[in-house]
């Protein structure tokens, strides 16, 4: 349920006050470790490796479209290009390690990120096919959103993707993150114009979102095979 507006001395309506409310914590790069993976902050030496073979499972720069860099041309390109992403620290880019296999398989970061109004956003997510439709992914997700709100309290996370990158929309929603509208001729990337769909979840929904989360990442909710019994919408209605 959303806030009452106030209003001022004037009787113009204003947002609702936030008695007691503080600037948050950067984001720290302490690993995040969960049943079937580890958040690590993104370190060249340790992770180009494994990044750059977990992406060569296709071989037509597909995973890289939607992205405003990539595909390299060549393994030096790539590794240029870690190195200065690892340095960053707005975006704070995360390598996400399989811990069946300790290698990383995917990466993602915090960005734009404001302590002064609690807002974060999720982006750069670069799920490479060992990685996507699996647990892994979704466990990943979970552990990043758990810091933003339960570690951080930070107010509101958002997710902005390519108007046309209809897997990225879908993982957004499948997440539990709400579509807020789409902001037409916002980006020029790789010599074409962008509309960007914008999605967020706000620290009030993320209790039934976390619940949600934990309840489809449980062992009991998979089969022999590995298929999933319930599914992650289907539990978000059923949290009360």
């Amino acid at each position: 349920m959303a806030m009452a507006n106030e209003t001022n001395a004037h009787g113009q309506p204003i947002g609702p006050a936030l008695p007691g409310w503080t600037k948050r914590e950067l984001p720290p790069t302490t690993p995040l470790i969960g049943r079937y993976c580890r958040l690590e902050k993104l370190d060249a030496d340790r992770h180009l490796s494994d990044l750059d073979a977990a992406f060569k499972t296709v071989s037509d720069g597909r995973d890289w479209t939607y992205l405003p860099y990539g595909p390299f041309i060549d393994f030096a390109s790539y590794s240029d290009f870690m190195q200065k992403t690892a340095r960053q620290i707005d975006p704070l880019h995360h390598a996400i390690i399989d811990v069946t296999t300790d290698r990383a398989i995917g990466s993602f970061a915090l960005m734009r990120i404001d302590p002064d109004s609690g807002v974060i956003e999720i982006g750069h997510v670069a799920y490479s096919p060992l990685l996507q439709r699996s647990r892994v992914g979704t466990e990943a997700m979970y552990l990043l959103l758990r810091r933003v709100f339960d570690e951080l309290a930070y107010r509101r996370c958002e997710w902005k993707c390519d108007d046309l990158n209809l897997p990225s929309r879908k993982a957004a929603e499948r997440y539990g993150f709400q579509y807020e509208g789409t902001f037409r001729q916002a980006v020029v990337y790789k010599g074409r114009s962008r509309d960007t769909a914008w999605y967020s979840i706000v620290d009030r929904e993320w209790p039934i979102l976390r619940t949600a989360f934990e309840q489809w990442l449980s062992p009991e909710n998979f089969d022999e095979s590995g298929q999933q019994r319930q599914a992650l919408a289907a539990l978000r209605s059923s949290v009360k």
